[in-house]
């Protein structure tokens, strides 16, 4: 860097002596140009030196501290996208690990549920087997009592249809007919209604 600093500096010597040439073009013009004036080249001098140290200061103290600042600068965010991106992945690793969960609390809940729709329907099963088997058996009992009402019932018309027949047939004809006769004749009508 410094020898292309002084290479700078040599190159432009030519154009210095040229400026500072009496008899050049340039001294009718710029009075800031005027190197035949010592005042200018010192000016030119110093802004050299100025420029030198200038240079030398930013390239071996700023730069290099502009350089490390970037460089962290850099480094500081490599690393946060390194954490991010580990902390993408984690998230999708316990999304997907959510997801896993969620499927398989599915499945053990759809389990759960068709056992107890399957319970439930077994002891409805069961409960209607019951009461069925209890209605047959209350079915059964009242048609038994029905049947024994209806044969004391009909034992009971039978003797009261003898009674009234033996009455009726008394209070037409004037004579009691035989009870065995009634009851016979009592007895075959009731036969054929049944």
């Amino acid at each position: 860097m410094l020898l292309g600093t002084v290479v700078t500096v040599l190159s432009t010597l030519p154009a210095i002596a040229y400026a500072m040439d009496p008899e050049s073009p340039e001294h009718e013009g710029m009075p800031q140009l005027n190197f035949a004036n010592p005042l200018t080249t010192s000016q030119v001098v110093w802004m050299a030196l100025i420029l030198l140290a200038f240079y030398l200061l930013l390239s071996k103290w700023a730069l290099p501290q502009v350089s490390q600042v970037v460089d962290d600068r850099n480094a500081s965010i490599m690393g946060d996208l390194d954490s991010a991106h580990l902390a993408k992945a984690e998230a999708n690793a316990a999304v997907e690990e959510m997801n896993d969960a969620i499927r398989r609390a599915n499945l053990e809940g759809q389990a759960e549920i068709e056992k107890t729709v399957s319970a439930a329907k077994a002891k409805a099963q069961q409960e209607a087997a019951e009461a069925h088997a209890r209605l047959e058996r209350q079915l059964a009992d009242a048609e038994a009592r029905i049947a024994s009402s209806r044969d004391t019932a009909m034992g009971a018309l039978r003797d009261v249809a003898t009674d009234t027949t033996q009455a009726l047939i008394a209070r037409l004809t004037g004579q009691f007919p035989a009870q065995d006769t009634v009851e016979q004749a009592v007895g075959q009508a009731l036969a054929a209604r049944s």
